[in-house]
């Protein structure tokens, strides 16, 4: 069994925020494949699936982000699943909008979520980094973070986004990660890598 987790704030009025991209992947990919229905088990909503023959646990934990770590800590011991087939998807400001980024292990760069799950469990678990972008001023990180994903960036690259990555799940679901994230960037670019493509394009032809 592999665990996935989206990290993210419980209650509706967290639903649209940045904050909650975690969440909005986990519910994407469940939707996709038809999971069951989510369930309340050890202060987290889980739902059980299968994708590309490999059963699959996602969770959302239900604790609030800075308390993540104890409910993914209770569910991989009571499923027995060890740190390396753990892989939580979550929102980094220091990532430009829609890049993403996989690693095994490492810091948690200041993210709370993270910071908790590396004190409850070993550290070689998957990092799904998903750019939300930040603010140029250091103290509106917490609004931002906290404000509702806006209409422009629906339409810019999250709706396509959120597609990709649950249309790409079977390459995770085979553990191919590395595999998984130039996929996703090669069919949801973000808006940085199309400005970059688009401006190449014109060097190219002269404009």
């Amino acid at each position: 069994m592999l665990l996935w987790v989206g990290l993210g704030n419980p209650s509706k009025k967290h639903d649209k925020q940045r904050h909650n991209i975690g969440f909005m992947v986990v519910d994407e990919i469940a939707s996709k494949y038809s999971f069951g229905s989510w369930r309340d088990k050890m202060n987290a909503l889980i739902a059980e699936g299968e994708i590309a023959g490999q059963k699959i646990l996602l969770v959302k934990p239900q604790t609030f982000m800075n308390k993540s770590g104890i409910p993914v800590s209770q569910i991989a011991k009571f499923f027995k699943v060890s740190e390396n087939l753990i892989y939580v998807f979550y929102d980094d400001i220091d990532l430009k909008p829609g890049q993403i980024k996989i690693k095994n292990g490492g810091g948690h760069g200041g993210h709370n979520g993270i910071r908790d799950i590396d004190q409850s469990i070993a550290r070689e678990y998957w990092r799904i980094r998903i750019g939300i972008g930040r603010p140029h001023e250091k103290a509106l990180v917490h609004n931002w973070v906290l404000n509702d994903f806006s209409l422009e960036e629906h339409r810019n690259w999250l709706g396509a986004l959120l597609e990709v990555m649950a249309m790409e799940a079977p390459i995770l679901a085979e553990q191919q990660p590395e595999k998984f994230m130039s996929r996703v960037a090669w069919r949801a670019p973000s808006p940085a890598q199309m400005q970059k493509k688009n401006q190449k394009n014109g060097d190219q032809n002269g404009i």
